[in-house]
């Protein structure tokens, strides 16, 4: 990987002040000023919300975007809600962060060798991206792949990080189709890509996505990199 001219910093700052999509901007500020009634008196961050984690991350974590009471309210991809729940377990059982549970942009959470960040920086009406609204945060997700020229690997959690993941790699001609498992093998200076269903409460409330399946991935992941 090489490494960008800025620093990711700069490049956080940009994400921040993005106004490219107007119907996501639309959305995160009309979510931030209804709010949901639990945090009826909290000040949403509704804005963009960039990557965050270890600047060495030997693996970054890709989800699909900003849930709309959790990052969106945060300020911190996976910070807030079910979903980080069911993530931040994950990582700190298996040795990735120094706490099982984030709520707010501020805690003392620390990764190791993590980096999460998104498809998406804004949160989307349904959850569902436009393609084009995709291709418009892809900027910012490949400068951001630039800057970790330690990365050994790519999790992505659900089918359009999986498939964003592949694009990323140029690797979406010759690759498998998406399953929870599914693996893409490092080749020359590409990183490995480890598919796993997304920690959603959709999927983790109908058992789609048990803890101890998304404990194996993790496990699979420190295999990975014990092998490097």
């Amino acid at each position: 990987m090489t490494t960008s001219n800025r620093s990711l910093e700069d490049l956080n700052k940009e994400v921040i002040l993005c106004r490219r999509c107007p119907r996501l901007v639309a959305w995160r500020e009309q979510v931030g000023l209804e709010k949901r009634k639990a945090f009826r008196d909290e000040n949403y961050w509704a804005k963009p919300v960039p990557g965050f984690g270890d600047h060495q991350a030997k693996v970054m974590i890709l989800g699909l975007a900003p849930g709309a009471h959790g990052s969106n309210r945060t300020g911190r991809m996976f910070t807030g809600d079910d979903s980080g729940k069911f993530l931040y377990r994950a990582l700190h059982k298996a040795g990735f962060a120094n706490l099982a549970e984030s709520s707010t942009r501020d805690d003392s959470l620390v990764l190791s060798d993590i980096w999460i960040t998104a498809v998406c920086r804004c949160v989307p009406p349904d959850n569902k991206p436009t393609r084009d609204e995709i291709l418009n945060c892809r900027f910012f997700l490949k400068e951001e792949l630039s800057w970790f020229h330690n990365l050994e690997g790519i999790v992505a959690l659900g089918r359009i990080a999986f498939d964003n993941a592949l694009v990323l790699t140029n690797r979406d001609r010759f690759s498998p189709g998406f399953g929870h498992g599914t693996f893409c093998a490092s080749t020359g200076s590409k990183p490995w890509v480890l598919a796993s269903y997304h920690p959603s409460r959709q999927n983790t409330q109908t058992r789609r996505l048990t803890a101890s399946m998304f404990d194996a991935v993790w496990m699979e992941v420190r295999k990975l990199l014990e092998l490097k």
